[in-house]
């Protein structure tokens, strides 16, 4: 095989604050091949986990890579919010004797990748169908809460968002949710959307909840949060399950009215698409269209779970050039 940029295989992979997925492209094809997962808390850096993956590989003649992290990027140096990884892009890149080190969101990869998701990779929570040519909005919650969007650029090409919207402050919509952030504020100072929506978010819930019943709340894991909330043998953990898909709910309408997403919204992160018929019969869509004035606006907007596994590692593949098929 060539050792030409175009010609050999590339690296595709999705740093969270949990995992790291790693995946190889072959040639031009964007759709990335079998990932591999690999926890990020058993590597001292970005460096060290490539390369475990690039031997469990063979260690094949990589040129070119693109990296979407959960992790604004404003220059070289990369320091990640809810991990301990602290690393300068250019030192990666010649450290794994690439070419070319491409950096992006997370987020920002996951926005790329949905004009080239199948129908079978969607799941639509209510609206009707997407209007052609108007913006996507984008959120996900997981280790954090990711927002981003894609706009139309006029050429069937698009422009997507880099943004760190999940660290906008949240309101409350109703005397419940008040006293929930109050308790919250109390705590950590500025409760953002992130504070509440996300696996933190969920035991941050789940805490806020049971304080204000006078119980003391147990150590509790977001995952344990999310079954005994979904079982409902826990009052609160059922009870922040509720309020989290309800707040999202919020957050994602305020997003799609501020980007004018009549295209359509669609929800990544690893904790969504997990809950399945739950999420379908939760708050979410009611709170989602409940903005006053502009129900009528909101109400035909599709919104769309994200099913597919590797949709951050095409976006990444298409950060880089490859055309998806």
């Amino acid at each position: 095989m060539s050792t030409g940029a175009t010609e050999s295989p590339r690296l595709v992979a999705d740093v969270g604050g949990t995992n790291a997925r790693f995946a190889l492209l072959s040639g031009l094809h964007a759709r990335p091949g079998e990932a591999l997962t690999l926890p990020t808390i058993d590597f001292p850096n970005l460096a060290d986990a490539a390369e475990h993956y690039l031997r469990q590989c063979g260690s094949p003649a990589v040129r070119e890579g693109a990296i979407a992290i959960a992790n604004p990027i404003t220059g070289d140096r990369v320091k990640m919010t809810n991990h301990h990884w602290s690393f300068s892009i250019e030192e990666t890149r010649r450290r794994l004797g690439f070419e070319r080190l491409l950096l992006i969101n997370d987020f920002t990869a996951l926005a790329l990748a949905l004009p080239a998701l199948q129908k079978d990779e969607l799941r639509q929570e209510g609206g009707d169908d997407p209007v052609p040519g108007t913006p996507l909005a984008l959120i996900g919650a997981g280790t954090g809460l990711g927002v981003s969007g894609l706009f139309p650029r006029g050429d069937g090409q698009w422009i997507p968002i880099s943004g760190e919207g999940g660290h906008v402050t949240l309101a409350a919509t109703n005397q419940r949710e008040a006293e929930i952030i109050d308790l919250c504020r109390s705590d950590h100072g500025h409760v953002s959307a992130e504070r509440l929506l996300s696996g933190m978010g969920l035991v941050n819930l789940y805490s806020a909840i049971a304080k204000l019943a006078g119980s003391t709340p147990r150590t509790l894991v977001p995952a344990e949060v999310t079954q005994l909330g979904l079982a409902g043998s826990d009052p609160f953990c059922a009870e922040a399950l509720e309020v989290f898909c309800a707040l999202l709910g919020v957050v994602a309408g305020n997003l799609v009215l501020t980007l004018g997403a009549r295209g359509g919204l669609y929800i990544g992160g690893g904790i969504v698409p997990k809950l399945g018929d739950y999420f379908h019969r939760s708050p979410f869509r009611s709170r989602f269209e409940a903005k006053g004035r502009f129900v009528a606006y909101l109400a035909p907007v599709p919104a769309y779970v994200i099913r597919a596994h590797n949709a951050a590692l095409l976006g990444a593949a298409v950060a880089l050039g490859a055309e998806p098929r």
